[in-house]
């Protein structure tokens, strides 16, 4: 009984101790933390935007130069998501390579996070000279997105989510209306379906894991390790789309990589994918028929898009630079240029919910906040990046395949995605 005792009180004075350093360490970080930058200093950004996101993000880094004239940001476009990660990953053995702050998925940095190779940036946004202050909040699930951990090592940059597009002119046509549920989605697409003999599939899901993963937290099973691949929930939700690819209401994206050019060519009547898409949708769609998006059919909405993350090998000068840069990104002014340029969310409820935001040309903002009340992560552990891509190759092949035993099809999926999470 006595080493009970004496083991309780090991542990708890253990955790007293664990507690006392991780406070005097983020003490001494707020200590070092430069509040006056004297000095010239330069930093450089690692991102992947293209086109019109690339334009908007210069004009952005341009009007923060102009205001802060001490400051220079170098844009260092690493051309696409998988070069960027490939540059990243190759780079971190050389923390000196490294650039001052990278565009990336938390999922890409776990292992930086738990080699200390990261700033945990709380203790700047608390500071009280350069901190957050009263500068409108980032809306909270998207904030939590950008934690490792629970330790805020990014801040939200090119947020997106899944929404239902539409063709409105085809679903009056057929006598449809706009699902509001998985259940209407898939009674409006076998409608549209049989009506059109065939002609016309009723909707697809552009990316397979991202459905799996929404499906699965709409029926309370986290993302995580513990997931069971063949459990009744996991098949329900295999199973609804399968049986709609066999019936022929349902189809993927498959060489197409996006259903947004099967919409536009009227091959298929609605489909679920990325706001940051409405953009294509809207060119390629011009001229044809009218449009419509409204917000995913199910009560919870998976938030997805980049951060922006900053590297320890960063001197205590471009530690305070890169941060008033990324404070200056998500201002609400800077916000507003930003989604209304890139169709990414903005990041702050002000602009989400302004008449200036929800009445622009584009569809997307005006149902945006309805399609964001409640959204998750997926969650930042160990492997989850990999296992969250295994998915994605394990839904085609049980799509491709509906034909076969899908009971067995998933059977034989189990391993496959537990030695993803296990490599």
């Amino acid at each position: 009984m006595k080493f009970k005792r004496l083991a309780t009180w090991s542990v708890a004075a253990a955790a007293v101790l664990a507690l006392a350093a991780c406070g005097n360490k983020q003490s001494e970080e707020a200590k070092d933390i430069v509040t006056d930058l004297k000095e010239d200093t330069t930093i450089t950004f690692w991102h992947a935007m293209q086109g019109a996101q690339e334009e908007a993000l210069t004009k952005l880094t341009d009007d923060f130069m102009a205001e802060n004239p001490t400051i220079k940001v170098e844009l260092q476009n690493q051309s696409s998501y998988p070069d960027l990660q490939a540059k990243v990953n190759s780079t971190l053995p050389s923390p000196k390579d490294l650039p001052t702050i990278t565009q990336a998925y938390p999922g890409w940095l776990w292992n930086a996070a738990q080699d200390e190779m990261l700033v945990d940036l709380q203790p700047y946004m608390d500071n009280e000279t350069i901190g957050w202050g009263d500068q409108e909040a980032i809306r909270q699930p998207l904030l939590e997105g950008a934690r490792i951990e629970d330790t805020q090592y990014g801040i939200p940059f090119n947020k997106s989510t899944e929404m239902l597009f539409y063709n409105a002119d085809m679903l009056k046509e057929y006598g449809v209306e706009v699902p509001t549920t998985m259940e209407e989605l898939a009674t409006a697409s076998k409608t549209i379906f049989e009506k059109s003999n065939g002609k016309v599939v009723g909707a697809g899901f552009d990316s397979l894991n991202n459905y799996y993963a929404i499906g699965m937290e709409n029926k309370g099973v986290d993302f995580d390790k513990d997931l069971k691949f063949d459990s009744k929930e996991s098949k329900e939700v295999i199973r609804y789309y399968a049986d709609g690819i066999k019936d022929g209401y349902f189809r993927v994206a498959g060489s197409d990589k996006y259903l947004s050019g099967p919409f536009a060519n009227e091959q298929v009547a609605m489909f679920i994918g990325s706001i940051a898409g409405e953009g294509y949708t809207a060119k390629d769609t011009a001229g044809k028929f009218e449009y419509g998006t409204a917000p995913r059919p199910d009560k919870i909405n998976l938030q997805q898009g980049t951060d922006i993350y900053m590297f320890d090998s960063a001197s205590p000068e471009e530690r305070t630079a890169a941060f008033l840069f990324m404070k200056y990104l998500a201002t609400p002014e800077a916000q507003l240029h930003w989604s209304l340029s890139t169709g990414y969310m903005p990041i702050v409820d002000s602009v989400l919910q302004s008449e200036e935001y929800k009445n622009s040309d584009m569809k997307v903002p005006a149902s945006l906040e309805d399609a964001t009340k409640e959204l998750f992560s997926i969650p930042v552990v160990e492997n989850a990046d990999p296992a969250y891509n295994e998915v994605r190759n394990i839904m085609e092949n049980i799509f491709a395949n509906t034909n076969k035993d899908l009971d067995k099809l998933i059977e034989e999926s189990v391993p496959v995605l537990e030695n993803a999470w296990n490599q």
